[in-house]
């Protein structure tokens, strides 16, 4: 039956506490010669190392007077045996050492402890200090195990909060100095090659779609780095590094909820990811204007609805891609296309309506599309023409009929 006066608890006790100072001596011994780890560590890490271990014997010895070797231990003595270890070093070791060579380090001490019990106290007083060191062992892997998990409970809450404002930097275009310095501490290594994806966010927890990401676009690219944040009614991944953004956004689109995804333009690096954050977001908002769209689906196929919509960088594009190209190259070109738009696609009475072969204005087809990647013959391609070319002569006004004059006089056709 424990007794919390016994006099051999007591004297054992007091005996122990003569000896830490040679124990924990054995102890940064052993760990010295036994774990390469160790060596690794700065000077100062090294010395909490040691305060560690000499706490862990202190610990016990002071935790062995006044508890029974079969009592249950409540969760606050449970948690007092973590602090009267671990609070004499700082947070920051648990940076520095992880659990497996914290593990390693609390075996390592109470070897070194029950090796010396029989020298020390002698056979018969150290049985019962044996059977105590079994059960401070177990409580103190507990402990210790709890320590890292809120550890690291805390740097994953810091972590994510520290993510969503690089991502909302990103979105705000706000590329000050921190932004790269945020983004390095959260793992970011790519200085190129990177897009916004943009969808739904799903009901289920935030964590585990963001894990399953990552997982995902790695697999299909190693190189890619990943943000991931929720805004909203908004799921928001930022992918760095990416050699197919297509590819990636492919893998990972599952992740996000029922509708669109839009995948943003390349931007050169994370200081001008708003670029395509601003398109991806564009896209977004009009994709549902084309119920047949792929998923994913790249903001820049979307510029015809986005340019209805009033985004006037899509507006510019397209006239500036599509209108201006054709005017500045061939003025029968932009005739051609009006024409074969307006004979219902038909290669022979487009011709007629010209007056030429119907294999000239398929070499002027082909031409179009050689130049602003739209083929009049694909009827998305189709539409996203037709809607360049009024935006165009909207902009052109009174000149365009000059500017179609000047032009046509000067092709000669193949």
């Amino acid at each position: 039956m424990f007794e919390p006066n016994d006099p051999a608890r007591h004297e054992a006790s007091a005996i122990l506490l003569r000896a830490v100072g040679p124990l924990s001596a054995a102890t940064m011994a052993r760990i010295e010669a036994d774990k390469d780890w160790f060596d690794a560590l700065s000077a100062e890490d090294r010395s909490w190392v040691g305060m560690v271990a000499q706490a862990g014997i202190r610990a016990f010895i002071a935790w062995y007077q006044r508890h029974d070797d079969t009592a249950e231990v409540s969760a606050e003595e449970d948690a007092g045996i973590a602090t009267e270890v671990f609070g004499a070093a700082p947070r920051d070791l648990a940076g520095v050492v992880n659990l497996q060579q914290t593990v390693e380090l609390i075996r390592l001490t109470i070897d070194v402890v029950e090796r010396s019990l029989d020298d020390l106290l002698g056979p018969e007083r150290a049985a019962p200090v044996h059977a105590g060191v079994l059960r401070y062992s177990r409580e103190l892997a507990f402990a210790t195990a709890d320590v890292y998990a809120r550890a690291a409970e805390a740097r994953g809450a810091w972590d994510a909060r520290l993510e969503a404002l690089v991502v909302d930097s990103v979105f705000r275009a706000e590329p000050d100095e921190t932004l790269l310095s945020r983004a390095s501490a959260l793992g970011w290594r790519s200085s190129d090659a990177v897009t916004v994806v943009l969808g739904g966010a799903g009901d289920g927890p935030q964590v585990d779609a963001f894990d399953r990401i990552r997982r995902l676009a790695r697999d299909r690219d190693r190189a890619t780095d990943v943000l991931c944040a929720v805004q909203g009614d908004r799921m928001v991944v930022v992918l760095g590094g990416v050699q197919d953004a297509g590819q990636v956004a492919a893998a990972i689109s599952g992740q996000f909820a029922p509708g669109p995804v839009v995948v943003g333009p390349l931007a050169p690096d994370l200081t001008r990811a708003h670029l395509s954050a601003r398109a991806a977001i564009a896209g977004y908002r009009v994709a549902g204007a084309w119920p047949d769209a792929p998923r994913p689906v790249a903001a820049d196929e979307l510029l015809a609805e986005r340019a209805l919509s009033g985004d006037a960088l899509a507006r510019a594009r397209l006239i500036e891609e599509v209108f201006d190209t054709l005017v500045s190259s061939r003025g029968a070109l932009i005739e051609t296309v009006d024409a074969f738009f307006a004979h219902g696609s038909s290669m022979e009475a487009t011709g007629r309506s010209l007056f030429v072969h119907p294999n000239t204005v398929r070499y002027r087809l082909r031409q179009v599309a050689d130049l602003t990647g739209l083929s009049p013959t694909q009827p998305r391609h189709a539409y996203t023409l037709a809607i360049a070319l009024t935006l165009g002569r909207l902009q052109a006004g009174s000149t365009w009929h000059e500017l179609q004059s000047d032009g046509a006089g000067q092709e000669t056709d193949q």
